[in-house]
């Protein structure tokens, strides 16, 4: 066992190392750049093995207990030590962690993002994997803060040189941009999200560190286990307060909660996809994390006294996060109407991107987890382990989606992917169903839908405030609880909305849906010529009709290649934009399904059966709250 979680932690930086250096003779393969991928997801696929053989060896009647321990001295001036360790809190971290990042490298192997070279990005995702994984398997703060820094590098790399972004006006890209469909860099915008990212979180780091240093100096030691038995017995109420209140800036940056979140959508937005899947999946988790495993045992008169204020910014975060998904869910040119005063609180963007939505929801989803924290009680601590784990599995799955939808058409702008089903006669239903499908199982996943996984860590987190810990104020919690509550109406709200939209299609000008096939209002069936989402409108802006083609079309032409308008049809009038009448698009490919298997089976089990993960965090959240005892 403590082989297994060393070779876990190490084995991604000595693949990152490989990943650099010409590959043998035998394992080059016909193209180099996809021998490297291969590396990747052999690697990947080699620390998730040992992951799970490192879950099937622990020892769950003892969940409470640090587990496949290695405890090796490192500068002892200091007394820093090489200190690992699981137990029931961080092993379904550990675990999500390596099978998100196997996934993702799965998933580049076929569908690697342009921008760099293969052989670099390898090594980027190798190297944060392993820093991950160290920050939910070291057991010395310092080593912890290293951790913590360590996925920066790798990230904003990620974001810098592979990601892309639509420009800003929603167009799709031409042919002086990148093809349609590819993650292309997006110049300035990409860079500028990558420096917020890291300048956020850097900021935040310093801070953090601060905090960390004045427990292990004051606590007279950085082992992390040997302060969570001590229970702050070593610290004055004043140290408390201010180490957790400096711990808790750093690691709400990386959360993130509301106000320090506003480096998220621009990265979420900007990241290729596989980079906005571990950066909610995983790099989220570490800042709740840490609040668990530092602040709270360490801490705890410091985290009672600041834990109202991080409940009030939680659920601040919570509605938030719901209103600026409402707004951008709505069409454009009701966002004002229906949303009235409110659209004045919400961000102002010039294109609803489905991207940013999803990055604004992981505001409200992790304002969650942190109002569970906050309540300091085992039912909403383990409440925010569970949603910790739920909105991973989830938010990766819907981002992986979307960057299938970006693929298919070349933009993930809500107004357009909407607009372009009502032009093709045909929504993402019709065209693709199992696509469709996925896309509205994530969505009612993500609103919390009983039986499955992202249900039971929101209850379990506004149960945790209807009863807080003794010395909090119940009413306020109860205030917060009601708040809360009112978020998830606006979650399931926006949700729905982005199904009908790209799922189901919006409707038409006289209020019937418009889908292939369906009749006309005079009764006569439809046969208007579909057109691609996303695809650009005529460039008069006029409709056209599509009975009969023009007589005069060239050889090898469709009739909207000529650009004539045909004879007026009074069946049906469908407003033409791209030269294909094709309006079919590939389902679900056979690598994109083993990528999202996976998520979608463990979010069923997780729903069916919570008392599996639950049952694994309890006896150690129990232990911790107790101060080890």
């Amino acid at each position: 066992m403590q082989l297994l979680l060393a070779a876990i932690v190490v084995l991604p930086l000595l693949g990152a190392v490989a990943a650099l250096l010409p590959a043998p003779p035998g394992l080059r393969g016909r193209d180099p750049e996809q021998a490297v991928l291969r590396h990747g997801v052999t690697v990947t696929g080699l620390v998730l093995v040992l992951s799970v053989a490192l879950a099937i060896g622990f020892d769950y009647d003892r969940a409470e207990a640090m587990q496949a321990t290695t405890d090796v001295r490192w500068i002892p001036a200091l007394d820093i030590r090489v200190h690992l360790g699981i137990d029931g809190i961080s092993l379904p971290l550990l675990v999500m962690t390596a099978l998100l990042t196997f996934l993702c490298a799965l998933y580049s192997y076929f569908r690697m993002p342009p921008g760099g070279s293969p052989m670099a990005f390898v090594a980027l995702l190798l190297v944060l994997e392993a820093g991950t994984l160290a920050t939910f398997a070291v057991l010395d703060l310092i080593l912890f803060f290293l951790a913590f820094e360590m996925v920066l590098i790798p990230m904003y790399f990620l974001i810098a040189r592979w990601g892309g972004q639509e420009n800003t006006a929603g167009a799709t890209p031409t042919a002086a941009d990148a093809p349609a469909g590819s993650d292309a860099p997006a110049g300035s915008d990409r860079e500028r999200a990558a420096w917020r990212f890291i300048l956020y979180t850097l900021l935040g780091s310093v801070v953090m560190l601060l905090g960390l240093l004045l427990i292990g100096l004051k606590g007279g030691t950085f082992d992390m286990v040997a302060l969570a038995s001590d229970n702050g017995a070593g610290l004055s109420h004043s140290t408390q307060v201010i180490a957790v209140l400096a711990i808790g800036v750093g690691l709400a940056v990386k959360a993130p909660m509301w106000p320090l979140h506003s480096w998220l959508p621009d990265a979420h937005t900007a990241a290729p996809t596989v980079g906005s899947v571990l950066l909610a999946g995983v790099l989220l988790k570490m800042g709740t994390y840490g609040l668990v495993r530092i602040a709270l045992p360490m801490a705890p008169d410091g985290a009672h006294t600041l834990a109202p204020y991080l409940a009030a910014f939680a659920v601040v975060g919570i509605l938030y996060g719901s209103l600026a998904c409402l707004a951008l869910a709505l069409p454009t040119s009701d966002r004002g109407d229906r949303l009235g005063p409110v659209a004045a609180l919400t961000p102002a963007r010039p294109k609803a991107d489905l991207k940013r939505l999803i990055a604004y929801s992981s505001v409200g989803h992790m304002g969650f987890v942190l109002l569970g924290i906050a309540t300091l009680t085992p039912t909403g601590v383990n409440g925010a382990l569970f949603a910790n784990i739920a909105h991973g599995l989830i938010t990766g799955l819907l981002f992986f989606l979307v960057g299938a939808l970006k693929e298919r058409f070349g933009s993930t702008d809500l107004d357009q992917l909407a607009g372009g089903a009502r032009a093709s006669g045909a929504a993402l239903y019709g065209r693709a169903p199992r696509l469709g499908g996925l896309l509205a199982f994530g969505a009612v996943a993500s609103l919390g839908l009983p039986g499955l996984a992202g249900f039971w860590g929101e209850m379990l987190a506004m149960f945790g405030a209807y009863e807080p810990a003794d010395g909090l104020s119940r009413p306020a919690y109860l205030t917060f609880l009601a708040l809360a509550g009112l978020g998830t109406l606006l979650t399931a709200a926006y949700l729905l909305i982005v199904v009908r939209r790209v799922c189901m299609g919006e409707p038409a000008a006289g209020g019937a849906l418009a889908t292939a096939g369906a009749p006309a209002p005079d009764g006569t069936p439809s046969t208007a010529v579909p057109a691609a989402v996303g695809a650009p409108t005529a460039a008069n802006g006029t409709t056209r009709t599509a009975e009969t083609p023009p007589a005069a079309a060239p050889s090898g032409t469709t009739p909207s290649d000529t650009g004539s308008p045909g004879p007026a049809s009074p069946a049906a009038v469908a407003t033409l934009g791209s030269p294909r009448r094709d309006d079919a698009i590939a389902d679900v490919r056979g690598h994109e399904l083993a990528a999202w298997t996976p998520l979608v089976v463990l979010t069923v089990l997780a729903g069916l059966w919570p008392a599996a993960l639950l049952g694994l965090t309890d006896p150690a959240v129990q232990h911790l709250l107790g101060g080890g005892s």
